[in-house]
């Protein structure tokens, strides 16, 4: 059983705070960058150049927000629920750093969800909102979001903050599939989904095309932001460490040259 405390050292060690923040320094250039120029494609194809809607004229067009956000919204989430199952089980406080650094970007998208949802729901329905069950769970999510965020920050022991934080992850994971198979479980107003993995997709390619350029460019956003804010913890967290007083102590160097 040795090679298995071997292996379960080198897994230790490469998701070590440290490690995690060195590796996500390199990794930052190549999410960033890319994420800008497909982001800026994305948005002046979707909204300039890709035909209106023969139902719904122009009002479309807030699929290329709406839709990559709702998508990160829950995805998001899903990270959250991952970190805290790593965290509780295996006790890696990485994945804790990860996710209270992921929370609040996983709301933001929620909300933005929300927010372009409510934007298209009026030409589309005739009203901003609609206790409709696709509505009501992101509307949950956002709620479940706020949770883990207010646990976060009750505790002054950031370690118990993090595993109550955990633990309301892993319980609201369920609202999930009710978000996702909502449409198809209940009568609602609703759209069904706009990609399926096993079908063609039902838009025509000038309309899709710059509909997943958004999609790798908010995903990519979302990966870099939360990289950024989680170096940010790790730091904050791990100040009293030798590693991190060195970067400190070369950073002001830094500055004082630069001065």
């Amino acid at each position: 059983m040795s090679w298995l405390r071997r292996l379960w050292a080198a897994f230790e060690s490469t998701v070590s705070p440290r490690h995690f923040y060195e590796l996500s320094g390199r990794w930052l250039p190549w999410l960033a960058w890319p994420a800008a120029v497909l982001i800026a494609t994305g948005l002046v194809w979707g909204l300039a150049f890709a035909p209106a809607d023969y139902q719904q004229g122009n009002s479309y067009r807030i699929i290329f927000i709406h839709v990559p956000s709702a998508s990160l919204a829950m995805g998001g989430y899903l990270l959250l629920a991952v970190c805290a199952l790593i965290s509780l089980v295996w006790r890696v406080k990485t994945a804790d750093m990860v996710a209270k650094a992921a929370a609040p970007v996983g709301a933001l998208f929620c909300l933005c969800a929300l927010f372009t949802g409510s934007l298209w729901g009026k030409p589309t329905w005739g009203t901003y909102w609609v206790w409709d069950a696709r509505l009501t769970s992101m509307l949950i999510l956002l709620f479940l979001y706020a949770g883990i965020m207010a646990l976060h920050s009750a505790f002054e022991d950031a370690a118990q903050g993090g595993k109550a934080a955990a633990i309301l992850a892993l319980v609201g994971v369920v609202n999930l599939p009710v978000i996702k198979y909502s449409v198809e479980w209940w009568n609602t107003l609703h759209q069904g989904s706009t990609f399926r993995i096993t079908e063609r997709p039902s838009m025509p390619p000038e309309m899709y095309l710059p509909l997943l350029v958004m999609f790798f460019g908010l995903w990519l956003l979302y990966s870099a932001v939360v990289l950024m804010r989680s170096r940010h913890e790790i730091l904050r967290r791990e100040r009293r460490a030798r590693w991190v007083r060195d970067i400190v102590a070369a950073s002001q160097a830094g500055d004082g040259r630069r001065g």
